[in-house]
């Protein structure tokens, strides 16, 4: 069975930090590419950052490059979403997703909640 556990989400005020974690189990974790994805209420699910499975390249959006880290740790099959100098519009759901050869899973979701 594969699992993505997704943690680390909390109340925060603005210009903090939180660190997700997303770990996998059931898959070859080293084949898969791994993103961060954020739902917000009443918006669609946009892609936040997403890290790369062969060389390690990484992608933000545009609203949180400077303050996002992505990062991967395949040793223990776990990716983490540095978050710092976090802002208000940065509240929503983050799930995690493992994607490879036109397969992916996803996580379970971990709220992240920014206070003014």
């Amino acid at each position: 069975e594969v699992q993505l556990q997704a943690c680390g989400g909390g109340l925060v005020q603005a210009g903090g930090s939180l660190r997700l974690s997303c770990t996998a189990s059931g898959i070859t974790f080293d084949d898969y590419a791994i993103g961060w994805f954020r739902q917000a209420p009443g918006k669609e699910r946009e892609v936040v950052s997403c890290i790369a499975s062969t060389d390690g390249s990484t992608y933000y959006r545009d609203s949180v490059k400077g303050r996002f880290t992505i990062s991967r740790d395949n040793a223990k099959n776990t990716v983490y979403l540095q978050m710092n100098s976090l802002k208000p519009e940065d509240t929503a759901v983050y799930y995690c997703n493992a994607y490879w050869n036109r397969v992916d899973y996803w996580g379970q979701g971990t709220q992240v909640t920014v206070s003014s």
